[in-house]
């Protein structure tokens, strides 16, 4: 019932305003691919391995040994104030000798450590979005956008009105 009414319309308005219209078939020329081209960017990601230095682990133990070791010689040294500062500089050179033979063979660490690099692609993808047609009736050309592609006869709606 509905698709009467809407058919219907149309024709009533045709005939109110002295139109005349029909169905004719017209003659396709040419079909032209209407493209778009559109881009979807993808993650590309990997592992890379970078190598990387750590400091030697310092050892204190050294230089607390050594200050205590020259400390006590120094005080042996001298008297008074001297053996003061006998006993200060005999810490302070102990514990930079002790700190030497207690890091002397402390070497810098190498190791491998995984990185993980990412970066964007671009995917292009072209699609036929339309077709551009141009056809032939009674000897005129036209040309129209249409979502499909015709064929080499398309159906066109033909009105005649008075002037």
């Amino acid at each position: 019932m509905m698709k009467k009414s809407a058919l219907l319309i149309p024709l009533l308005m045709l005939a109110a305003t002295g139109a005349n219209a029909f169905e004719a078939t017209a003659r396709v020329i040419n079909v032209s691919p209407i493209n778009e081209t559109v881009n979807h960017p993808t993650q590309k990601c990997w592992t890379e391995y970078q190598q990387v230095t750590h400091a030697p682990e310092h050892d204190y133990g050294g230089a607390i040994v050594g200050s205590i070791v020259g400390g006590y010689l120094g005080s042996r040294v001298g008297k008074g104030n001297g053996r003061i500062a006998a006993t200060a500089a005999g810490a302070g050179i102990g514990a930079v000798t002790g700190d030497k033979m207690a890091n002397q063979n402390a070497a810098p660490t190498t190791s491998t450590t995984p990185m993980q690099r990412c970066e964007s692609v671009d995917n292009f993808e072209t699609r036929t979005t339309g077709y551009r047609v141009t056809y032939e009736y009674d000897n005129w050309k036209f040309t129209t956008n249409m979502p499909y592609n015709p064929g080499n006869q398309m159906h066109v709606n033909v009105a005649v009105t008075p002037r």
